[in-house]
């Protein structure tokens, strides 16, 4: 049963959806008025924001924050980078 719950791929999906429930708690109230996860794949969060300038903002000064405190709530091994892009 556990492998095939893991072929399912639902642990992968439980930390998606974890991720996505704490967000607007462990970010700064800003970032996440303006940035929010779209999805996780091989270690890699991708995340929408929704201007050019928050996008810059982020990118620029806050990146290495938001992967910190994603990094100590989750593990390294699911959150290994951050992609940021603007939509």
């Amino acid at each position: 049963m556990p492998k095939v719950l893991a072929g399912l791929g639902l642990d992968r999906r439980q930390a998606e959806t974890e991720i996505l429930k704490v967000w607007s708690h462990q970010m700064d109230p800003n970032i996440a008025a303006h940035a929010r996860p779209t999805g996780l794949r091989k270690g890699t969060l991708f995340v929408c924001v929704d201007s050019n300038v928050w996008l810059d903002e982020i990118v620029r000064y806050r990146r290495r924050e938001i992967l910190e405190r994603l990094q100590n709530s989750f593990g390294r091994d699911l959150v290994a980078r951050i992609s940021f892009r603007c939509g």
